[in-house]
């Protein structure tokens, strides 16, 4: 599919870029939302596609085994109580996934962070800087290409 004018996705990086191949891009989510869930990611589709589907099978096992990397990386270097994993598209139809570190005491836990919050700004976290988050995921990358699982 070619890009579609005024994506979002295509247009911008979406944060701040920790990995990518010619394929993906994992970023940081900035701002409030990177605030209150701090190492909250998301892989990002390098082309414009909008759904699962629009990718052949072997895309879809890197883009799985990517999201999947992210998640195993989020978890050693933050410990959170849960992950959430995203893939909406509604308001940007390009496909990418939210991969979303969860703490029992963030703004809108247990309910998904799109809900209204329960409680005021989460509390501060010790942050994992890009570099480490980096080297984590391409740990959990090895593993995966390994079949060791992450």
């Amino acid at each position: 599919m070619d890009p579609v004018e005024h994506c979002e996705l295509c247009e911008l990086p979406g944060g701040e870029i920790v990995w990518q191949d010619g394929l993906c891009r994992v970023v940081r989510v900035g701002g409030g939302e990177g605030r209150d869930y701090p190492g909250y990611c998301r892989v990002i589709w390098q082309a414009h596609v909008a759904e699962m589907s629009d990718l052949s099978g072997a895309d879809r096992a890197h883009l799985m085994a990517l999201v999947f990397a992210v998640e195993a990386a989020l978890r050693v270097c933050y410990r959170p109580r849960k992950i959430n994993l995203a893939s909406l598209g509604n308001v940007v139809p390009h496909l990418h996934w939210h991969i979303i570190p969860r703490f029992s005491d963030d703004r809108q836990f247990p309910a998904p962070i799109w809900a209204q919050a329960k409680r005021g700004a989460s509390p501060a976290r010790a942050e994992v800087t890009s570099a480490a988050l980096r080297q984590a995921i391409v740990q959990a990358l090895a593993m995966e290409q390994g079949g060791g699982g992450a």
